[in-house]
């Protein structure tokens, strides 16, 4: 399971850069919703993502029975173990708050239904514990990939993800004004 969860890991960020600034384009309203290849992609990174969730789960659940075998929790050096379980927990209950944004189909895409307060936090609330999530897991993930100076690549990537990111908070946030102010004005 290990073997295969960090490659499961790498097109993880590879379909959440590409989800990410897709998602924002069209929130800027840069390009128009509704794209076929994009219905496909989302329920690509679901799979991917579910399968990475499970191998997460299952190599947790070993860490603790070895843990409890051993009486060796580690409690201060394993914050950052604990830090990755936690955010990739948070992920996945915010995935499924960002999943009922979108609630049932119309034309073969979906539709947003609504997008208040609520919805604004929660999705930026996503963007942050992906961001720490990232943070936290790129390094082994790029020791794991046998990347000779990972050093260089690392920073890079960071940046690179942290941009993606960025542009997402930023498109949750104009889209955010588009829905509660621009579109309820208009309408009066």
């Amino acid at each position: 399971m290990r073997k295969w969860n960090a490659p499961a890991g790498a097109l993880l960020i590879i379909l959440a850069v590409i989800h990410g600034a897709a998602g924002a384009f069209e929130l800027f309203g840069v390009t128009g919703g509704g794209a076929q290849w994009f219905s496909v992609l989302s329920w690509l990174f679901l799979a991917v993502l579910v399968f990475h969730a499970a191998a997460g789960i299952m190599l947790t659940i070993d860490s603790i029975r070895i843990g409890r075998k051993s009486g060796a929790f580690y409690g201060k050096a394993n914050i950052g173990f604990w830090t990755k379980r936690i955010s990739g927990f948070a992920i996945i209950l915010l995935i499924f708050s960002h999943l009922l944004v979108f609630i049932g189909q119309g034309g073969g895409s979906f539709r947003l239904t609504l997008f208040e307060g609520p919805q604004l936090i929660l999705s930026l609330l996503l963007a942050a514990a992906t961001a720490l999530h990232l943070l936290m897991n790129l390094r082994p993930l790029l020791i794991a990939a046998g990347a000779s100076g990972y050093r260089k690549y690392l920073a890079d990537l960071l940046f690179v993800l942290a941009v993606v990111l960025a542009v997402c908070g930023i498109a949750f946030v104009i889209y955010y004004f588009r829905w509660n102010v621009w579109w309820k004005w208009s309408r009066s």
